[in-house]
């Protein structure tokens, strides 16, 4: 179990197999055609008329909007404060859309945990990471890699 105080937390907090879940973030229609207008101008994210004729049946959020829900979810309710860079980011997949309405939510499970043998003051950390919408069902996974300072140094 993690300490409740982010700051408080170090590497000897996740232990494999261990899961975590929390989160609660609901994307208005709204949200999605700005961040896409921004960051990600396709038509499925901006445009309501053409989106309708798509094979989603309307606007969808994108990808990289859905993985800022996630970091902001995995920065204020996982990672420790005080942390370190992040070497790395694995299988990014988004198995289904997110839709205006759609509430989402995070689940971490760790797969593996190990103390660097280069920088023995850190651990590495290699969570499954699962974005969730409101019916349970991922919208989606990626296998981030977190370096996390150690107790016990």
């Amino acid at each position: 179990m993690l300490p409740e105080n982010p700051s408080e937390r170090r590497f000897e907090d996740y232990a494999v197999g261990a899961v975590f879940e929390f989160g609660s973030v609901a994307l208005t229609q709204d949200e999605i055609v700005a961040f896409a207008r921004q960051y990600d101008p396709q038509d499925m994210h901006t445009d309501p008329a053409l989106a309708a004729a798509g094979p989603h049946g309307g606007i969808i959020a994108s990808g990289w909007q859905t993985m800022g829900v996630m970091m902001r979810l995995f920065t204020e309710h996982y990672l420790p404060k005080n942390g370190l860079a992040a070497p790395g980011v694995d299988e990014v997949r988004w198995p289904r859309p997110v839709f205006p309405g759609d509430t989402l939510r995070v689940r971490v499970t760790i797969l593996e945990a190990r103390r660097s043998r280069s920088k023995p003051d850190r651990g590495l950390v290699h969570p499954f990471v699962e974005v969730l919408n409101q019916h349970g069902e991922q919208v989606l996974t990626v296998k981030p890699i977190n370096m996390i300072r150690c107790r016990n140094a």
